[in-house]
């Protein structure tokens, strides 16, 4: 039985060779950061249901973060073979080479990707460009001081392991838990300041 198991994991993996390779590993890739950021989505919204009375669940916000991931996917599709044409590294006698990438990864792709998706977000959903920036300037430390405990490490194994050809799939499969705490900081729900306005996030979409 273990055998069989083996054979069909095995077959598994030879039918989906084809995907990662040419001009379709683009497509893997893109579609990919599209399907986890909704996956993240759904689940951040299936608490929100059952924390907050009355709440559904919201397709359009789902379609918008399907939207977002996708664009960051030929991103990170085409990242990682300009930061593999810089700093060409392979295992563990590249460490310093490798660790140049991830320190490049954490000052430049990071700060980008959360950038482009509350700007991208919030363009879907209607807000002018003031009310994103104002958004984008509220949460944005938040969002990186998170991503710096997050991807350095995860990077660190990106980069010395995973080969070229799967280092996005590799993220993707990473992130299911990172894109919900993404659609937790975009749709969180702020206590009323002082003034009794309130916050530049809005409440998700009933």
């Amino acid at each position: 039985m273990a055998s069989g198991g083996w054979r069909w994991l095995r077959g598994l993996c030879t039918a989906g060779q084809p995907l990662f390779q040419g001009r379709a590993l683009l497509v893997t890739n893109t579609l990919g950061c599209g399907v986890l950021m909704v996956a993240g989505d759904g689940a951040r919204q299936s608490w929100e249901i059952r924390a907050r009375p009355g709440q559904k669940f919201d397709p359009r916000r789902s379609a918008s973060m399907f939207a977002v991931g996708c664009t960051m996917g030929p991103f990170l599709h085409y990242w990682y073979l300009w930061l593999d044409h810089l700093l060409p590294a392979s295992g563990l006698r590249s460490l310093p080479n490798i660790l140049r990438k991830v320190l490049v990864d954490q000052l430049v792709a990071s700060p980008l990707l959360g950038v482009w998706y509350f700007l991208g977000l919030g363009c879907l959903e209607g807000q002018t460009l003031d009310q994103s920036c104002q958004e984008l300037r509220d949460k944005f430390w938040e969002f990186y001081k998170a991503d710096w405990c997050v991807w350095p490490a995860a990077q660190l194994v990106n980069f010395l392991f995973v080969p070229p050809q799967f280092r996005v799939t590799y993220i993707n499969g990473l992130t299911l838990g990172w894109d919900t705490y993404l659609s937790y900081l975009k749709y969180r729900v702020n206590t009323v300041d002082r003034s009794g306005t309130q916050g530049t996030p809005q409440k998700p979409q009933m």
